[in-house]
């Protein structure tokens, strides 16, 4: 017979405790979610020469291309410094994600010790 409180088989901890501790994480996961859908990231290429803002949603918001950048014999390069700016905004929207999700995650600590993840 399992002790009160315990799991079946004598394996440490609360199921309670654990369940209760999931509920918290998963509405701290929603609140931050929220957050990052209403925040607004910004990155630049090409030293400013273009700048892109995009939303939590990950929908462009704004471009902003200096007139100097606009050379109609070199397109490709106006092309490039799009894709670099783009890039550099995802990249900096999946850093905090990923770092705002993997805080909660480590919440958890030693709840699972005993299951060996």
């Amino acid at each position: 017979m399992a002790k009160k409180g315990g799991f079946p088989g004598g394996m440490p901890g609360n199921m309670n405790n654990l369940m209760k501790q999931a509920q918290r994480m998963q509405r701290q996961m929603e609140e931050k979610q929220k957050e990052l859908e209403e925040k607004v990231w910004e990155a630049s290429s090409g030293g400013g020469a273009v700048t892109v803002q995009m939303s939590g949603k990950k929908e462009m918001t704004s471009i902003k291309i200096s007139p100097e950048v606009i050379d109609p014999d070199d397109v490709e390069m106006l092309q490039d410094l799009i894709i670099a700016a783009v890039n550099e905004v995802w990249k900096k929207m999946d850093e905090e994600s990923d770092e705002v999700y993997g805080s909660i995650g480590n919440g958890l600590g030693s709840s699972f010790s005993g299951f060996g993840f």
